[in-house]
């Protein structure tokens, strides 16, 4: 059987001309309107990457390119480099083979381009296989034309008679070549302080962005980044960007190589380390999609590339409509709650036209009741001391005053205290014979095992059954993987679980939503653990930050903006003086940093004082005229605030340029002499804006009522006077 394989094989290469050597190079190019992906299948089968940036309609002569690589310094830019000939790169793919073998050898086989019911969308595949042993490995690249944007993983099949290591399996390898520097931006940052922005040049070597936490994954990197090139300076106007993001909710890495060449080489995938997945005879693996833009006016134009293809194709409930205003029971009751502390809020919620209440974390468990962090967690039964009427007369109520209803869980998580955990210990991460750490009094469930999958469903299932009113479930994570083991794994299959348990979140999501598919639900995972594409495909938002401080916020949603648009960023106006901070903060500016986003509040309504009220009714119908911007208009960040200045803005600006609208900010003292001076980028310059400040009782600046051009207010620009900690604005500019 074997001999019959690899003969079919030596023969579908024969007859694609991948190995003969008098085959012409061919060209294969991946195009959008604007963004072109080329790679040329050489003589001798290999398939070389030539070209990813701005579209080259002639790629002709691109077969014909040479980068006079000597022999000696290993293989060219191949399109997926495996570990075996002369590659001396990281690889892609590096396998042990079913009879031992080290080596791959990647060769043409075919290439195609897929039928496709969007004329948007434009789907390509091409080919590999290692003429010796029976690995055979599919590339496949989606290009959204409209959007620029191009897509891409691996599949990876076992032909083999036996199991196959990988112990790297990448889902892309990208090439750049012919520019003198890279600037690298990524994200980085821990619990509370999210998306903190670094720079970095890129030398000789490699550099990784990676995290091995599996559940929690995006607090300290995020898997996602950009690239200036050719320049040392982050630009949001000017210059060629590359920006990329990684689609997977698990352990992720992306190396970023130059070599003696000065070629970069950028591998991105699931983390290889410690995770060598053992495929078996006959079984493929498909590796999560890796989504690349390409932008020849800056930082900004590659934002909004990804925005646009995340809002169409990249999350959950893009093209749904306007997300609900809401109240969120966590930091105004915590764990101490009734059903009148809950009518209360809710009552309040209405008064201020809010439209959802969210019941946060503490409504379950009776034999262990979750009056704290340390119990119940696992026993998702209604809470009867706190909730005698049950979750329906709490949902009934809000949906009688006019407010939507959700609820909060967290199904992937126990408690040693659950009942849960008393049934089932065999369900619980833990290696055997070794204690299984707890991180905020809790356990992780084991998603690889198709039992637990079951459950975390039915915790879904059963709780919507709680209600027919619930039309929103936050979905939390409060804790990462560590000193991992499987009890529904083999032995000889343990590693398989970073990847295994990944796709198991995934399969109980795909239930979810072939079942649930309207309602709302949020991916928090302990604030900004799960901000990834990955999961934006089943979650309709994310929480950006346990960290609800409207200053701290100004980084987080700066930095977040970057890869993920407005439109899945919760953000909440909190008490002051602020619970995680203790900062004391004027209500305006939290409403302000709060409106860059989803907006919702996170308090108890009854500390607020009456003018505290009122202002806050003002601020939410302004946030509903505007909203439409914030969640589909083009993203301009007009300054940073990195900035030395202390001030910087969010202009967003509707497709067809007749409505925008600019939140300004000063985030510290700047005296009595300077006026922070804002260009609006992003405008029609022929067209008349007249601009309008929200949320005040009397014009504050010259300009407040004016008629100003698009030109003007590209080239000269408003001078706000904001000048104090904490000073803020909000306007809207509508066309004549």
């Amino acid at each position: 059987m074997k001999k019959l394989l690899l003969t079919l094989l030596a023969a579908m290469c024969a007859a694609a001309g991948a190995t003969g050597a008098d085959r012409a190079p061919e060209i294969i190019s991946v195009n959008t309107d604007r963004v072109s992906l080329i790679l040329c299948v050489e003589r001798d089968g290999r398939v070389h990457m030539r070209h990813f940036g701005g579209r080259i309609d002639d790629a002709a002569p691109l077969a014909a390119y040479s980068t006079h690589r000597r022999p000696d310094h290993g293989a060219g830019e191949e399109i997926y480099p495996a570990m075996g000939g002369r590659n001396f790169r990281l690889p892609a793919l590096r396998a042990t083979h079913a009879d031992g073998d080290l080596n791959t050898e990647l060769r043409y086989v075919s290439h195609e381009t897929l039928p496709s019911a969007d004329a948007d969308v434009e789907r390509t595949v091409v080919r590999l296989a290692d003429p010796v042993r029976p690995l055979e490995v599919e590339l496949l690249f989606t290009a959204y034309r409209r959007e620029n944007v191009i897509a891409t993983r691996s599949r990876i099949t076992n032909r083999q008679q036996g199991p196959v290591t990988l112990h790297a399996f990448y889902s892309s390898a990208l090439s750049l070549h012919g520019y003198g520097s890279y600037l690298l931006t990524q994200l980085r940052g821990g619990w509370a302080d999210e998306a903190q922005i670094e720079h970095l040049p890129l030398g000789h070597g490699t550099h990784s962005i990676s995290t091995r936490k599996l559940v929690k994954a995006t607090h300290s990197e995020n898997p996602a980044f950009m690239l200036s090139l050719d320049t040392d300076r982050f630009d949001e106007e000017h210059g060629e960007v590359i920006a990329g993001a990684l689609a997977w909710s698990g352990n992720y890495r992306i190396d970023f190589s130059v070599d003696e060449y000065d070629v970069l080489t950028i591998l991105a995938g699931a983390n290889p380390d410690a995770s060598e997945y053992v495929l078996d005879a006959g079984r493929t693996l498909t590796t999560p999609e890796m989504i690349y833009t390409f932008s020849d006016c800056g930082a900004g134009g590659a934002s909004r590339n990804l925005h646009d293809w995340a809002r169409r194709y990249g999350i959950r409930g893009g093209d749904r409509g306007h997300v609900p205003t809401l109240l969120n029971s966590w930091e105004g009751a915590y764990f101490d709650f009734d059903e009148a502390t809950l009518r209360g809020m809710i009552d309040d919620a209405a008064a201020m036209g809010l439209e959802m209440f969210v019941l946060d974390d503490g409504w379950f468990g009776n034999k262990y009741p979750r009056n704290h962090d340390r119990a119940g967690l696992g026993d998702w039964e209604v809470n009867r001391a706190k909730l005698p009427g049950g979750i329906d007369r709490i949902a009934s109520y809000a949906h009688r005053q006019g407010l939507k209803f959700g609820i909060w869980i967290e199904p992937e998580m126990v408690n040693p205290q659950s009942e849960l955990a008393e049934r089932h210990p065999e369900w619980v991460v833990r290696a055997e014979g070794r204690e299984a750490p707890l991180i905020r009094h809790q356990w992780l469930l084991d998603l690889s095992n198709p039992e637990v999958q079951d459950f975390v469903f039915g915790v879904f299932d059963h709780t919507l059954a709680l209600s027919k009113k619930i039309d929103y479930i936050k979905w939390d994570a409060n804790r990462h993987a560590e000193s991992v083991g499987s009890a529904y794994l083999p032995a000889d299959r343990q590693s398989n679980f970073w990847v295994d348990y990944a796709e198991g979140l995934y399969r109980v999501m795909e239930r979810i939503r072939a079942k649930y598919p309207d309602v709302l639900i949020q991916a928090c995972s302990s604030g900004g653990g799960r901000v990834d594409y990955g999961a934006l495909k089943y979650f309709d938002e994310v929480w950006t930050s346990d960290d609800t401080e409207a200053l701290s916020r100004s980084r987080i949603q700066y930095g977040t903006s970057l890869f993920y648009p407005a439109a899945v960023m919760g953000a909440h106006v909190s008490a002051s003086p602020n619970h995680q901070s203790g900062n004391v903060i004027p209500l305006k500016f939290r409403f302000d940093m709060a409106s860059a986003g989803r907006l919702g509040m996170e308090l108890q309504p009854r500390q607020m004082s009456d003018s505290e009220r009122a202002f806050a009714r003002r601020a939410i119908a302004s946030y509903k005229e505007f909203r439409d911007l914030v969640e589909e208009g083009d993203l301009y960040r007009i300054g940073s605030p990195y900035d030395p200045s202390g001030t910087f803005g969010t202009l967003y600006v509707s497709k067809d340029k007749r409505r925008a609208v600019f939140l300004a900010y000063c985030i510290r003292y700047r005296g009595h002499t300077p006026v922070p001076q804002f260009r609006l980028r992003g405008l029609d310059d022929e067209t008349r804006y007249t601009v309008r400040e929200l949320n005040v009782d009397r014009p504050r600046c010259w300009f407040d009522g004016e008629t100003l051009t698009g030109a003007y207010l590209r080239h000269e620009g408003i001078n706000p006077p904001l000048q104090r900690l904490y000073d803020s604005a909000v306007y809207i500019l509508e066309a004549e």
